[in-house]
């Protein structure tokens, strides 16, 4: 019997675009969201008890990798582009059904306006991503620190220092999100994240690279032992495609 999934909810996020958004939820605690409740959804009693949990599972749809078609496998990104794995292998936003799990801190609810939001924490949703579950996360039965991850066993990240240029760090003091991010320590951990395709962490550096928060656009550059962050600009008006990957 065919179920036909509605949205619950939708995600605010400050990551417009693919590019740069962490590869799995809880890597960057600094990434705030908000998860609103839609209408019918949207009552406090359908939250009621939540807030004694410190996590959540949020399932949702990867509404910017919709297609008709769908492969039997993908190439993942830490793999280097060049392996191909099963798409039930991998955890690739291409899917038959574009639906993705995501572990994330419940840092608080609130009802302002007869609205329901959740205030999460390390979360790796693009901006208006459809929600389609809620449910809370139970670490005796959630958490098993001896599993076996495959060929993704720890983080890709490079952790190496960020320096900002000046003209960065003043924009970065300037410029203040609603909803009070520490813009400077946000990027920092995004970069240690290292968003760069696998193939290119093995290219020499100097290559540019841009990504979009809130309404701004974030370069930089890796040079020598360190990431660089040149500048931090207000993004043009007229917005980017948020499925290709940005480069300037």
């Amino acid at each position: 019997m065919a179920v036909a999934l509605k949205p619950i909810g939708i995600v605010h996020s400050c990551f417009k675009e693919k590019f740069g958004i962490p590869r799995q939820a809880g890597l960057v605690r600094e990434a705030r969201a908000t998860l609103e409740l839609l209408p019918p959804f949207d009552r406090p009693e359908a939250v009621r008890g939540l807030e004694s949990f410190s996590h959540i599972w949020v399932v949702f749809i990867f509404h910017a990798n919709c297609r008709k078609s769908w492969k039997p496998t993908v190439r993942p990104p830490r793999l280097g582009g060049n392996r191909r794995m099963g798409v039930f292998a991998s955890r690739a936003g291409f899917r038959p059904n574009p639906l993705g799990i995501s572990a994330v801190e419940l840092a608080g609810l609130g009802f302002p306006d007869n609205r329901v939001l959740l205030d999460i924490r390390g979360g790796d949703f693009l901006d208006g991503t459809p929600v389609v579950d809620i449910k809370p996360y139970l670490p005796y039965a959630d958490s098993r620190p001896a599993a076996c991850a495959g060929y993704a066993p720890a983080p890709t990240d490079v952790r190496l220092p960020v320096i900002f240029s000046p003209p960065a760090q003043a924009a970065c003091r300037r410029h203040r999100p609603a909803d009070g991010t520490d813009l400077q320590a946000l990027i920092t951990a995004l970069l240690q994240a290292d968003p760069r395709p696998a193939y290119h962490c093995k290219s020499p550096g100097g290559r540019v690279y841009g990504f979009r928060i809130f309404d701004l656009d974030v370069h930089w550059r890796l040079q020598e032992a360190a990431i660089v962050v040149e500048a931090v600009v207000t993004a043009p008006a007229e917005g980017r495609d948020p499925a290709r990957r940005p480069e300037v």
